[in-house]
């Protein structure tokens, strides 16, 4: 998980760098506990003008380098924590220059605040800008650190606080559990998804980042098939992480999501002639809704040119698997059976060897 903490103020002189420092210094090892990237990044560094795009950030059309660096920072961070001083009751023009370049990268992504000032210990600024990174889609935090000057400062510095630490690391925890659970909005919102079969579920490719949620999958709907086969040795029981993220760095893999959780997924690539396709399971609370058919069919749709027929691999005693692959035109093949192991085929006519545009 990557976090931007966002140094606003760039005035010659300013508290800001400090405070951003600190706020690095106090939750990197917290940070690094929870496997999150932090990137402190000062706004002042960004070289954006005052809002010089002609169409709209809805558009998503930049003109400008400097707008497209910018987003591509935006758009690839998960969370932000947001180190911002108070100017006269509000935020200062920086952050809000910063959030009006952009809008669809902001989208569904937790904003925490660490606000320094003097009466309000900056508080005030936090609360204008509350109004604006809502409309972005942005959510706010709850946990926030407000940080007084002159109680908590000595020559530029901010002074060791524990109360202050305790704060800054509850909202570390915060952004990453609100970031998580943002984590399909911000899936369904971006390229590459498509609906899937369940209200509100989606599909999209998986990546080796997806290893422990394939890894759990993996386990929970190969029982059955260890059961009916009378045998342990399936692979799928006992892959760890890593060797599931090394195959899909390799197979191109699809998975079904429903807030937040892979409910099924399917695997496949081309050998030779041959468009492979495997480890098709959905989770044994789904059985029986078609969903495995849906996931067959969407791995089909995605057979390269070329391909001239469909091949799979299930176990010989696996009697509801061979009977649901039957049923989409599959047959068994021709060369014997081996080790408990029966290969199914479904050959393609030349005009049906062309991708069908699967997810």
């Amino acid at each position: 998980m990557r976090i931007l903490v966002l140094i606003c103020s760039n005035r010659p002189g300013a508290l800001g760098p400090a405070v951003g420092e600190w706020v690095v210094e106090t939750i990197t090892p917290r940070a690094t506990e929870l496997a999150v990237e932090l990137v402190p990044t000062a706004l002042g560094d960004l070289d954006l003008p005052f809002l010089d795009e002609e169409q709209h950030p809805a558009s998503g059309i930049y003109r400008h380098a400097h707008t497209r660096r910018w987003s591509a920072i935006v758009d690839a961070a998960d969370g932000f924590i947001v180190v911002t001083p108070e100017y006269n009751y509000g935020m200062p023009a920086t952050l809000k220059n910063a959030l009006d370049y952009l809008s669809r990268e902001w989208a569904w992504k937790p904003i925490g605040f660490v606000s320094y000032g003097n009466t309000s210990a900056g508080t005030r600024s936090v609360q204008h800008a509350k109004q604006v990174v809502t409309t972005l889609r942005l959510v706010p935090l709850g946990a926030a650190v407000a940080i007084r000057i002159g109680e908590a400062t000595d020559n530029g510095r901010i002074r060791p606080n524990p109360a202050l630490e305790r704060a800054a690391v509850g909202v570390l925890d915060e952004l990453v559990r609100v970031a998580q659970a943002l984590r399909p909005m911000r899936e369904r919102a971006g390229s590459g998804v498509v609906p899937g079969p369940l209200p509100g579920s989606y599909v999209r490719r998986l990546t080796p980042d997806d290893a422990p949620e394939v890894t759990v999958l993996q386990r929970c709907c190969w029982v059955d098939e260890a059961f009916a086969n009378d045998t342990l040795d399936v692979p799928a029981l006992h892959e760890s992480p890593e060797q599931v993220r090394d195959w899909l760095a390799a197979w191109y893999t699809l998975g079904l999501w429903l807030d937040g959780r892979l409910l099924g997924m399917v695997r496949a690539r081309r050998l030779e002639t041959d468009w492979h396709i495997g480890r098709l399971g959905v989770v044994p609370d789904l059985r029986g809704q078609r969903v495995g058919q849906w996931l067959l069919r969407a791995a089909e749709a995605a057979a390269e040119p070329g391909c001239r027929r469909m091949v799979l691999f299930t176990g010989a005693a696996s009697g509801y698997n061979i009977g649901l692959y039957q049923s989409e035109g599959y047959e068994r093949a021709s060369t014997a059976d081996t080790d408990g192991v029966v290969g199914l085929v479904k050959e393609l006519n030349p005009a049906e060897s062309t991708p069908g545009g699967g997810p």
